[in-house]
């Protein structure tokens, strides 16, 4: 299985249970582990046969600034599904953290893994 990732990037939105968080933008960084759907890029060498991860990190960025979130578990299940339905990825590993959400941590945060339904 081949898989591209993509580590700590930054994404901008709503998260959080307390009214503040919901008016208040948040950062939050994003790991993310995702199987390609085939390995023509690695013969081909053309992009068209690849998983454009540029695509894929301005397309979460949309999606993530234009709602809100409760849980963080929650927007880790809406990315996962975003990427296995979207860019047709069969696996997807998604780690998200909020950052400097509890004194004296840098990072909070949840990691998951899906797999397309056969």
């Amino acid at each position: 299985m081949d898989i591209i990732f993509l580590r700590e990037l930054k994404v901008i939105t709503l998260i959080g249970i307390y009214e503040r968080e919901k008016v208040m933008p948040q950062t939050l960084q994003l790991d993310l582990d995702i199987a390609l759907p085939n390995s023509r890029a690695c013969l081909s060498d053309d992009i068209n046969d690849a998983l454009d991860y540029a695509k894929v990190a301005e397309h979460i960025q949309t999606v993530l600034s234009e709602g809100h979130f409760s849980l963080l578990e929650t927007l880790a299940e809406h990315i996962a599904q975003i990427i296995l339905k979207d860019f047709n990825a069969p696996w997807v590993k998604v780690s998200v953290a909020k950052l400097h959400a509890i004194r004296q941590c840098k990072m909070v945060g949840i990691s998951i893994e899906r797999s397309q339904v056969k």
